[in-house]
């Protein structure tokens, strides 16, 4: 198929309404077997329960044009598993884990011409989401629901190559100990906004979030978890229930330890020990690690030995590795890659 007249070198990361979109409802107890679109736009009850009670979660994921020519996804079933956590604990119908992945098959495939080129560093970006779409008015669960497909070509989220970020210890918090932090929903992120929006501000480009019952352990930040190097190389990151469990983070472990014979420790971190790690990282689809240069704890600053000019050689190689992986350039472990095309 050939491909949209894009020019894929300076798109940026935003969103482009591609051809098509899938679209199943949820009613009487049951989804519908759904279809492909050409419609973007979704028309909703006022009273919605997405509308009045926030109940909605979705997913990220990216598709790819690998070095022989195929377009792939990557790990879609993890998607797939982490989105019915996240309707359980919002009281959502389950959307079918095979239904799941075969919508991402079907939508990135009808949009097959939006799949940027292979080393153009641009990918198509995958967001599935379910919301109540039935009114109520009382406090309880919607009882109708829909979930869609729509995807979007989007540049690398880094223009004109990675940079090491600056963050700072945030006073909000992002979780409560047995809140949804774990879960991908809407209400998580519309929280956040306030506090990303003070960092910047203030100068930082992301925050750190600790824990909200003890302030004394590292979570993570508003969209992505912590992945830390030690002295002797070792990769940890941070563990908590109140955490989303990142696919990029689950697979940079398997990455680390399978494929580069790193030892890899998931933990509970405490904030008086990042000084003493050598790199740092933030974990998440967009930009798989996004390197972090410099921690500031209320004027106190923490500089990485890694520095504020390129990744650390450790997260470099993890990178390099996971994206290899990504790109086709080097061997997947057994059912990483969901090829489309």
């Amino acid at each position: 198929m050939e491909k949209k007249n894009i020019d894929w070198a300076n798109l940026g990361f935003g969103y482009v309404q591609t051809d098509k979109r899938f679209v199943a409802n949820y009613k009487d107890g049951a989804w519908d077997e759904g279809c492909l679109t050409s419609d973007a736009t979704v028309a909703i009850s006022e009273c919605a329960g997405v509308l009045q009670y926030a109940q909605t979660c979705f997913e990220g994921m990216k598709a790819y044009t690998t070095e022989d020519g195929h377009i792939v996804t990557f790990r879609p079933d993890l998607n797939a598993e982490r989105m019915e956590a996240s309707c359980k604990r919002l009281e959502m119908p389950v959307f079918p884990k095979e239904r799941f992945v075969q919508a991402i098959v079907d939508t990135v495939a009808a949009n097959e011409a939006y799949v940027p080129p292979y080393g153009s560093g641009a990918t198509l970006y995958i967001r599935p989401f379910m919301f109540g779409s039935d009114a109520v008015i009382g406090v309880k669960p919607a009882s109708e629901y829909q979930f869609r497909v729509f995807t979007t070509p989007v540049g690398p989220y880094f223009k004109g190559g990675v940079k090491p970020l600056t963050i700072r210890v945030c006073d909000y918090d992002r979780a409560a100990p047995h809140g949804t932090g774990h879960i991908k929903a809407g209400l998580n992120y519309a929280m956040s906004l306030y506090a990303i929006m003070d960092a910047h501000r203030q100068g930082f480009d992301e925050n750190m979030y600790l824990d909200a019952a003890t302030r004394t352990k590292v979570e993570e930040t508003g969209g992505a978890n912590f992945l830390f190097v030690t002295k002797d190389n070792k990769v940890v990151t941070p563990k908590s229930n109140s955490i989303l469990p990142s696919i990029t983070r689950r697979s940079l472990l398997v990455v680390a330890k399978e494929y580069l014979g790193l030892e890899v420790e998931e933990r509970e971190v405490y904030l008086d020990e990042v000084k003493d790690f050598v790199e740092c990282g933030l974990c998440g689809t967009a930009a798989v690690i996004s390197p972090v240069g410099k921690i500031v704890d209320h004027g106190k600053e923490i500089c990485l030995p890694s520095g504020m000019t390129e990744m650390g050689p450790t997260t470099k190689k993890l990178y390099d590795t996971l994206t290899g992986i990504q790109m086709g350039r080097l061997e997947a472990p057994k059912g990483w890659i969901q090829v489309i095309k």
